[in-house]
């Protein structure tokens, strides 16, 4: 297994984003999804775009971060919007010339025959090697708890702090994550919201909504619509980690 990025392999661009996603087309469609975009990737973050090949040259997966400025004077803590605040945090430092200092890692997506392979904890160990690389000083995540879809009308706090007989979290992304050395800091209740028709919410996902609360494939939450306003909201939560380097 190589890692490379890519900006070294901007031939990987397209194929590294048809890879798949995390949950579903629709988590790309809010404000935050909408700033990965190829040109983008490519033109100011593409060293820290990993991607992941067999010795064939095969993609196995890809691993998409960001560079932020944090802590600063006006970035005491880790956001409550933590997915959509970090790509937001990522452009404002790009517009104002500052500095990044802390590395943001926004999604893991493996193969679909490689699921359970174990590529999701080489990827994030390349994502430490990379921000110490790259001289930042600090990795964080905003992670989507795997097994939360089982679950999605269940509060985040309830289901992320979840233990197992031996102590480790229940979850198994977030288990994989506690393994690297990290640590649980809080949860971000807002962390990805993304809004639409319910046209659009049936072209994403094929779901008619109904009014008030309703799952959706790929949901760690539930999708709040309106029949009469034509509308459906997505407030999906995630887990702040903080992974010594």
């Amino acid at each position: 297994m190589r890692v490379v990025d890519l900006s070294g392999r901007p031939d990987l661009v397209d194929p590294a984003l048809r890879l798949g996603d995390v949950g579903g087309e629709f988590l790309y469609r809010g404000p935050g999804g909408k700033v990965i975009a190829p040109e983008r990737l490519l033109k100011h973050w593409g060293q820290y775009s990993l991607v992941l090949l067999d010795d064939d040259d095969t993609l196995m997966a890809r691993a998409l971060s960001i560079p932020v400025a944090f802590p600063t004077a006006d970035r005491s803590e880790l956001p409550d919007d933590g997915w959509d605040a970090a790509l937001r945090w990522a452009v404002e430092d790009l517009v104002d010339g500052r500095a990044p200092t802390t590395l943001v890692a926004l999604e893991i997506v493996v193969a679909r025959h490689l699921l359970g392979t174990g590529l999701s904890t080489h990827a994030l160990k390349a994502f430490k090697a990379r921000a110490v690389e790259t001289g930042l000083t600090r990795l964080v995540a905003p992670v989507r708890p795997i097994g939360k879809e089982a679950e999605p009308d269940v509060p985040m706090p309830e289901y992320a702090f979840r233990r197992r007989d031996d102590g480790l979290f229940a979850d198994r992304w977030l288990r994989t994550h506690e393994r690297l050395g990290a640590r649980l800091v809080k949860i971000a209740p807002f962390a990805l919201t993304v809004t639409g028709t319910l046209a659009q919410w049936r072209e994403w996902t094929g779901v008619k909504l109904a009014d008030g609360p309703n799952r959706i494939p790929g949901g760690i939450a539930p999708v709040h619509a309106s029949v009469s306003h034509d509308v459906g909201i997505y407030v999906e939560p995630n887990v702040w980690m903080d992974h010594p380097l």
